[in-house]
C-alpha cells in the first residue's frame, strides 16, 4: 500500500486532500511541505520559520503501541517551534478520536478553546468541526496560533483549490474564528 492509499484508509473523507493536491504542495511548496514516511508511518507536514503544522500522522496499526508516534512528535519538538494540528472532536462511538486525543494530551498539546474551525467539505458538502491542539516550547499565546492556522487555511488547505477541485474552499474568515475572551480564560 503506498502512503496515499494509507492515508485515505485511515482518514475521514471530509478530512482528506486529493493525491494530486499532496503531490502538488510537494513539489510546489518543497520548502516547507514535507513527507516522511517508511513502512509503519506517514507524516505530512509544514515547517516554516515559526512554526510545524502537522497536516497528517499515520502510524500502522502493527506499529502502534510501541512509541512510535511520540518519537515522530519529538522529532518536530526538537525545532523548538510550535506544533499545530486539527482533530476531530472526540466522538464515544469512535473510540479512535478518544485515543488520538488522549495520545496528543500526553505528548503536551493544549486545546486551542479560543479557536474554532468549521470546513465545509469539497468531498462531501458537509461542514465538518475539527479541533485545533498545539504544544508550543514558550507559553504560545493563543493569538498567535490562530494567525499560523490561518496562513496554513490560505496557503496549504486552499492551494489552488479551484483548480484542483473544480471549486474554491471558504474564505479563511469563515472557516476560522477567535473568540478573545475563552483565550483570556485559559491564562
Amino acid at each position: 500500500m503506498n502512503w496515499y492509499e494509507k492515508l485515505n484508509k485511515y482518514f475521514p473523507i471530509e478530512e482528506m486532500k486529493s493525491k494530486e493536491h499532496i503531490e502538488l504542495l510537494l513539489k510546489e511548496k518543497a520548502d516547507i511541505y514535507h513527507k516522511d514516511e517508511d513502512q509503519n508511518h506517514v507524516m505530512m507536514y509544514v515547517e516554516t520559520d515559526d512554526f510545524v503544522f502537522v497536516d497528517y500522522l499515520y502510524v500502522s496499526k502493527d506499529a502502534r503501541g510501541q512509541g512510535l508516534g511520540k518519537k515522530l512528535l519529538n522529532q518536530l519538538k526538537q525545532k523548538q517551534k510550535p506544533i499545530i494540528l486539527e482533530v476531530e472532536p472526540v466522538d464515544y462511538e469512535d473510540t479512535d478520536t478518544k485515543k488520538r486525543q488522549r495520545f496528543y494530551s500526553r505528548e503536551g498539546f493544549k486545546h486551542a478553546q479560543s479557536i474554532g474551525y468549521r470546513r465545509r467539505s469539497l468531498a462531501t458538502n458537509e461542514v465538518n468541526e475539527l479541533e485545533i491542539l498545539f504544544w508550543s516550547p514558550t507559553d504560545e499565546p493563543e493569538k498567535s496560533i490562530y494567525e499560523k492556522m490561518k496562513h496554513t487555511y490560505e496557503n496549504i488547505h486552499t492551494y489552488k483549490d479551484k483548480e484542483l477541485y473544480g471549486e474554491s474552499y471558504e474564505d479563511v474568515d469563515d472557516v476560522l474564528t477567535y473568540e478573545e475572551k475563552k483565550d483570556q480564560a485559559t491564562v
